[in-house]
């Protein structure tokens, strides 16, 4: 029993050593396998941090290329505009050159003009001396054969021969009065389509049309899709915010935004450029890209009413006087742009004051803010001029500025030159061709209301509109109306046009009275 005892103890120390030789190496083996697939991991995970670092390091060398181009392309741009502020300063400064050469031209002329008025009238008067002592001979003849002939007494022969001589001398007068009146009226009208041809000519300003559409282009036809949005929730919340509307038809690629407030108008273009552009369009960013487009057009506003004062070289205006000149840039009249026009104005102002020697820089004054109450008439009711009166009072313009301001289009009386100027340079920019435009009915309409007035006249033929409308010519019957009641008819159709009608510029009235001696030869 011992033996087999002894034998199972040694099978088990056997058994026992056998076990614990084959875990030893089953350890082993397993942890060479551990630590071969750890070494794998961080070679794996060097690996990994390396890419990364390349791929970083090739982000971080496209994102410096990106603003290097974009620094270049700024620095571009800059350079580019410094170059075209250089350019225009240049181009006034040779306009100004010009200007003066031609100013010293005209005063030498007006010079050498006096000096032939100063020799004419020492002729003149040598002349009316020469003719003076001539009368006095003649009268002293004239009274001698007098006493002789009739037998009068000295004092009836004085009273005959003054009343002779004072009936020729009236004559003469009455005579030389007219001609002067004559001569006088032929040299200003002159002179004045001198200075007003001149005024023109140095204004040469571009005319601009608006219209009651903008077209934003779109990248591709998708993007309709994406503007409209779900349910059309995009394009409503785009109309809210903008008060505009919105046409999405079949025009490849564009969108129209439909709208006859053109600053609202701009904002929807801008902010709807800026959705395409940004990618991200829904209800809250529309709001939100809205509200700071219209932060930006008030402030481009401004900086458009500085830079109009600075062009024109005119200081000390109040701020909101500032601010509602830039506001004319989304102002039209008869599709003609406010601000364009009242630039046009005030250069046209410049340039005749100078050349009758009054204030230029307050005539430009008076030009840019004679139609500044249009800047306010979408939100207070009541005719512009008044409103622009009103206006130039508040921010303490001058008196002459409020004036010429009010009586612009004839509501008051023009009592200064400068006022009278002011209706002259409005005018000529209003009318002159292609400044302003009006609808086909509309102007139908006015062309027949002309022709109507003058037709309700009796002892009219006929009446034609001509020029588009800034001629009428009346043709009357002859037997009817005389010469002398033809001037009357048109003076009176005159009154009946201004009383009657709303129109740019002036209407001519011309009335022709013809009469013919019709025979046939047989």
């Amino acid at each position: 029993m011992e033996t087999i005892s002894i034998a199972h103890i040694g099978l088990a120390i056997i058994g026992a050593s056998f076990f614990f030789a084959i875990g030893y190496v089953l350890r082993k083996y397993t942890a060479k396998v551990k630590i071969k697939k750890a070494e794998e991991r961080s070679k794996h995970i060097v690996e990994e941090a390396r890419k990364e670092a390349e791929a970083r390091k090739r982000e971080s060398q496209l994102e410096a290329k990106d603003l290097l181009l974009k620094m270049r392309t700024e620095f571009e741009n800059e350079s580019k505009g410094r170059k075209q502020e250089v350019a225009m300063m240049e181009k006034r400064l040779i306009q100004k050159e010009e200007n003066i050469d031609r100013k010293v031209d005209l005063i030498d002329k007006k010079e050498r003009d006096l000096e032939n008025r100063k020799k004419g009238l020492a002729e003149k008067e040598k002349t009316l001396t020469d003719k003076e002592k001539e009368m006095e001979r003649l009268l002293f003849e004239e009274k001698e054969k007098l006493q002789k002939i009739s037998g009068m007494s000295r004092d009836e022969a004085r009273r005959i021969l003054l009343q002779r001589m004072e009936e020729e001398v009236n004559r003469e007068a009455a005579a030389m009065i007219r001609k002067t009146q004559e001569e006088a009226k032929e040299k200003a009208d002159k002179e004045a389509r001198k200075i007003i041809g001149l005024a023109i000519q140095k204004c040469a300003a571009d005319h601009t049309t608006e219209t009651t559409v903008s077209v934003v282009n779109l990248p591709s036809d998708d993007m309709k899709g994406r503007i409209i949005g779900r349910e059309g929730r995009n394009i409503r919340a785009l109309e809210m915010a903008t008060g505009i509307d919105v046409i999405i038809d079949d025009t490849p690629e564009a969108v129209i935004l439909s709208g006859f407030d053109m600053m609202r108008r701009e904002v929807a273009r801008i902010t709807l450029e800026r959705l395409i552009e940004d990618g991200r369009i829904h209800p809250g960013r529309i709001e939100e890209i809205a509200e700071k487009v219209k932060a930006e057009l008030e402030q481009s506003i401004k900086d458009e009413g500085e830079k109009t004062l600075f062009d024109l070289g005119i200081h000390g205006v109040h701020p909101e006087l500032v601010r509602l000149v830039g506001r004319l840039k989304y102002r039209t009249s008869y599709g003609q742009n406010i601000l364009q026009h009242s630039k046009e104005t005030a250069w046209l102002m410049g340039t005749m004051a100078g050349e009758l020697r009054l204030d230029p820089v307050l005539a430009k004054r008076m030009g840019i803010l004679h139609d500044i109450g249009k800047a306010v008439t979408h939100e207070i009711e009541g005719p512009h001029a008044k409103l622009g009166a009103d206006l130039a009072k508040k921010y303490k313009e001058s008196e002459s500025v409020i004036h010429a301001i009010e009586a612009h289009h004839n509501d008051i009386e023009p009592k200064t030159l400068l006022a009278v100027l002011v209706q002259a340079a409005d005018a000529i920019s209003a009318t002159r061709p292609g400044a302003r435009r009006e609808s086909l009915e509309t102007y139908v309409k006015r062309l027949e209301k002309l022709e109507g007035i003058a037709d309700s006249f009796a002892g009219v033929d006929k009446s034609y509109a001509i020029q588009a409308g800034r001629e009428i010519r009346i043709i009357v019957f002859p037997e009817q109306i005389d010469d002398a009641h033809a001037t009357v008819l048109a003076r009176d159709i005159k009154k009946s046009i201004e009383e009657g009608m709303d129109y740019p510029g002036q209407i001519k009235v011309t009335v022709i009275r013809e009469t013919r001696a019709i025979e046939y030869a047989k």
